[in-house]
């Protein structure tokens, strides 16, 4: 059976291996899509002849990438039907011609994908903004600039047209180096770290599974670089030799990788509370807790990670907007309960 996907407008997609490029051609390639295909599918492509190594196309998925090779994909017409609009509420926070900034809950998907091809947020934004959308993220994504993991809260911005769009990616791709982006999480993990502030510098990749990411070696073949900034707001359950049962924490990213709060807390020895995928090994720290707060961390079924913040130029404007989400219900009742130990 065909996986079904979207392309972009353009058909053609090129990529160039960097220095530390390394391993088999299908491994590496959907990697760097970053899960837009997966390795099965990219390995049909190849196959299938759609996809050239420095200008020869290549049919043979395991051969080697080098560093320096220059990869190019022709991706064929999408197969799977258009999203059509749902009437799923919105948080409306902002809304103009060009763009519409959002507080997503946690437990909506941004876009559709395998095993949610309805009910998602591109499925409400259709719906809410008819035909403003901007075109240029694909059939599937229309207007979706950044995304925001399934069950994590927080503030979102959607392009409504494609200057828009090209606009504020370009802001996300930066990362805020040289411009006004700003993202701020706020994060609920088991513990505390030893330095208050501080910044996690490692290298992401997939781990042994399609949606799973693990912490890889700089020369790894499909490490990409991964930087995390973060603090220290809040400490509970507070010991006298300075350990504590859990800490509020605040991260701002330098990259933007997938899972990559929740994979870098966990690397340093603090996972989020609630995250099924990287904190599980700590679920026993909640009989630490004694009650209601042991009661109350066990009915949180989501990492505890929040988008609170989000500030970007306005791509017609030129105006610094600032954007702020309260923390949610279920994160503050947490919060509240922790307070009191």
């Amino acid at each position: 059976m065909t996986e079904p996907f979207t392309q972009a407008d353009d058909a053609r997609k090129e990529l160039i291996a960097a220095d530390h490029a390394e391993g088999r051609l299908d491994v590496w390639l959907a990697a760097e899509l970053e899960g837009e295909f997966s390795r099965n599918r990219v390995k049909a492509l190849i196959e299938q002849g759609a996809v050239e190594v420095n200008g020869a196309a290549i049919t043979e998925p395991k051969r080697k990438i080098r560093p320096g090779d220059t990869v190019t994909i022709v991706l064929p017409e999408p197969e799977d039907p258009e999203p059509q609009g749902e009437d799923i509420p919105l948080e409306v926070l902002y809304e103009d011609d060009d763009l519409i900034v959002i507080s997503k809950p946690a437990g909506l998907v941004v876009h559709p994908g395998a095993g949610n091809w309805t009910g998602t947020l591109v499925n409400a934004l259709i719906h809410h903004c008819g035909d403003s959308l901007s075109g240029i993220g694909g059939v599937r994504r229309p207007g979706i600039v950044h995304r925001l993991d399934k069950e994590t809260s927080g503030v979102m911005v959607v392009a409504k047209n494609d200057l828009a769009h090209r606009h504020l990616a370009g802001q996300f791709a930066d990362h805020g180096r040289t411009g006004p982006l700003e993202r701020a999480y706020q994060a609920v993990v088991w513990g505390r770290p030893r330095n208050l502030h501080g910044t996690i510098d490692a290298p992401l990749g997939r781990a042994h599974d399609r949606t799973r990411r693990a912490v890889k070696r700089h020369e790894g073949g499909d490490a990409r670089e991964a930087i995390t900034h973060y603090e220290v707001m809040e400490r509970y359950g507070e010991n006298p030799d300075a350990t504590c049962l859990a800490s509020l924490v605040e991260c701002r990213l330098e990259t933007g990788r997938t899972h990559q709060i929740r994979v870098h807390m966990a690397h340093i020895g603090h996972p989020l509370i609630g995250d099924p995928e990287y904190g599980g090994s700590y679920r026993t720290k909640a009989n630490r807790l004694p009650e209601p707060a042991r009661t109350i961390v066990n009915t949180l079924h989501r990492q505890a990670l929040h988008a609170y913040l989000l500030a970007f130029e306005h791509p017609a404007t030129g105006e610094v907007m600032h954007f702020e989400a309260p923390i949610p219900e279920d994160m503050e009742t947490i919060l509240e309960a922790l307070r009191s130990l």
